[in-house]
């Protein structure tokens, strides 16, 4: 369902993704590691069209990245890290201004946000404004209109930072359950105790590059070993007059 084959972005004489080459298939959870500035969120942007590659290729729902952006854009949905809200509007107001956009008719679009809201735990704030909200309920609207014309491809960066637990877990859930339906997902995280929870894919990247990719089945031992092995190891700080 993802396929992307020597993708390559440069920014004048930096390198933020070099050759990197995967694939994902239908109905798979594939998180994307790696610290930041290794070039998680630069892949996302190429593989929604956002971004157009410098070399290499990708498809993404059969449809390549440079050539079908429109309907690409179509096929996917997208919780983007900065979310993408806008403060005026409340949470319902998005649903029905996007739903339109999908081609969704009116009673098609207050529907499906009805049984989104309420999924997500957000039928109590359907008349909120988005600078209103708490940084959760920002996160479960844009997962909201990520999912409201049911995609084939969904791409979230770092959907569990800066969330309580039950909506971490709402989360969890929502993807687990549209996965077994077959919508592949693709994330970004730096939560890896979530992410092996729920990831059948992992793809490890350090400075551009693809460094691991395999079953979560696959791996050695642990997700936090095999990171700290091949992607950052942890730093050992000398604070002596720290507690003393």
């Amino acid at each position: 369902m993802i396929a992307c084959r020597n993708l390559t972005k440069r920014f004048g004489d930096f390198t933020a993704v070099d050759g990197v080459t995967f694939e994902v298939a239908k109905g798979a959870i594939c998180a994307v590691l790696g610290p930041n500035g290794a070039g998680k969120s630069t892949t996302v942007k190429l593989l929604t069209a956002l971004l157009t590659p410098t070399a290499g290729e990708a498809k993404v729902a059969g449809l390549d990245v440079r050539n079908d952006r429109l309907a690409l854009k179509r096929a996917i949905g997208v919780l983007p890290e900065d979310l993408g809200l806008f403060d005026s509007l409340t949470v319902a107001e998005h649903l029905d201004l996007a739903g339109p956009i999908y081609g969704l008719s009116r009673s098609e679009t207050r529907a499906r946000s009805g049984q989104l809201l309420t999924a997500l735990g957000l039928e109590n704030a359907s008349d909120t404004f988005a600078d209103e909200c708490s940084y959760g309920m920002r996160k479960k609207t844009a997962l909201a209109l990520a999912l409201l014309h049911n995609p084939q491809v969904l791409f979230l960066d770092e959907p569990f930072e800066g969330i309580d637990p039950v909506t971490s877990k709402t989360i969890r859930d929502i993807l687990t359950s549209v996965a077994a339906k077959g919508v592949t997902v693709m994330l970004t995280s730096h939560i890896l105790t979530l992410v092996e929870q729920i990831a059948t894919q992992i793809v490890l990247i350090r400075q551009g590059r693809v460094v691991w990719n395999s079953t979560r089945a696959e791996l050695p031992g642990s997700l936090e070993e095999l990171y700290l092995d091949l992607v950052e190891p942890p730093r050992t700080p000398e604070l002596p007059w720290l507690g003393s």
